[in-house]
C-alpha cells in the first residue's frame, strides 16, 4: 500500500471535493426522480475522471478496478440478494464512482493514520462483532467479522487501508441511511441472520473490496521495467499500482535490485 499512496497525494480542495461530492450528491438524491439521480451520477463521474486525469496511466489501475469489481458487487448484492436496497429499487450511476472516490479517500487517510491507531479500529470492530452476536441484535456480524479477520490474516500489510476504509465506509452507511437513500434488510435474505440498518460490520464488506483490488492489480497489472547496471534504474507506470499488492518478498527483491544498480553506477563513474 506505502508504494502505491506515494504519489497519490491529494490536497486539500480535492479531499473536500471528493468529500463533497459525496455527501452533496447523496443529500440532493433524496430530493430527485430517477432524471436528477442521473444528474447526480453525471456529476459524480464527471469528478472523479478529473481526478484520475491528473494521475499516471499506470496509477489509474487500482480506480478502473475498484469500478469494474464495485459495479458487480453492487448488481449482485442489491438487486440478486436483496442484502439492501436503494430508494427507487435501482443501483444509481453514483453509486460505482462513488466506491473509487472512497477509495481515494481511504488511500489518503491510511497514510496519515498511525499503524496503532489501525489496530484499534479493526480490534473495536471485531469486539463488536462478538457483543451483536452474543446479544443477537446483528447476527449478520458474524459473517462479516469472519471476512474481515481473514482479510487481515491474508494481507496483514494492509491493515491501515482496511481501517481507513472501514471508518469512512461506516460514516457513509450511516449518513446514506439516515437520509434514506439505501436501506439494509433487517432479516438477511436467504440466511436466518438479522443484522442493523446500516450493519455496523458493513465496511468488513469495503474492506473486501480493496482487498479484491488489490488482488486485481498483482494479477492483471503490467510488471515494473528495470533497466541494466549502470543506468538509471526505474520502473514504468504502473508499477505504483502493482506494488499495492505485490507480497512483501518481491518488493524487497525489486528493492534490492535497485540498491545494487545504483550501487554500481556509483562506482562505475
Amino acid at each position: 500500500m506505502e508504494r502505491l499512496i506515494g504519489p497519490l497525494r491529494l490536497g486539500r480542495g480535492a479531499i473536500l471535493l471528493v468529500a463533497g461530492t459525496l455527501a452533496g450528491g447523496l443529500w440532493v438524491d433524496v430530493r430527485s426522480e430517477l432524471p436528477g439521480q442521473v444528474a447526480i451520477g453525471a456529476a459524480c463521474w464527471a469528478v472523479l475522471l478529473a481526478l484520475l486525469a491528473r494521475l499516471a496511466p499506470g496509477e489509474r489501475l487500482p480506480f478502473f478496478f475498484c469500478l469494474a469489481i464495485a459495479t458487480a458487487g453492487e448488481l449482485f448484492l442489491s438487486l440478486v440478494w436483496g442484502l439492501y436496497t436503494y430508494r427507487l429499487g435501482n443501483v444509481p450511476l453514483f453509486v460505482p464512482p462513488g466506491h473509487a472516490m472512497l477509495l481515494l479517500l481511504g488511500l489518503q487517510l491510511a497514510r496519515a493514520m498511525p499503524l496503532t491507531a489501525a489496530n484499534a479500529v479493526l480490534v473495536a470492530a471485531l469486539a463488536y462483532a462478538a457483543v451483536a452476536v452474543l446479544y443477537g441484535f446483528d447476527t449478520l456480524a458474524a459473517a462479516l467479522g469472519l471476512l474481515l479477520a481473514l482479510l487481515l490474516l491474508a494481507a496483514p500489510r494492509h491493515r491501515r487501508l482496511f481501517a481507513a476504509t472501514f471508518l469512512l465506509s461506516l460514516a457513509l452507511e450511516l449518513y446514506g441511511t439516515w437520509l434514506g437513500n439505501w436501506a439494509w434488510d433487517a432479516q438477511v435474505p436467504g440466511m436466518a441472520l438479522v443484522t442493523t440498518n446500516p450493519p455496523g460490520l458493513a465496511g468488513a464488506l469495503y474492506s473486501a473490496l480493496d482487498a479484491l483490488v488489490a488482488l486485481a492489480v498483482m494479477r492483471l497489472a503490467p510488471e515494473p521495467k528495470r533497466l541494466g547496471i549502470g543506468e538509471h534504474v526505474f520502473q514504468n507506470p504502473g508499477a505504483n499500482a502493482l506494488l499495492l499488492a505485490v507480497p512483501e518478498r518481491r518488493v524487497h527483491q525489486i528493492r534490492v535490485v535497485l540498491e545494487e544498480n545504483l550501487s554500481r553506477a556509483r562506482i562505475g563513474h
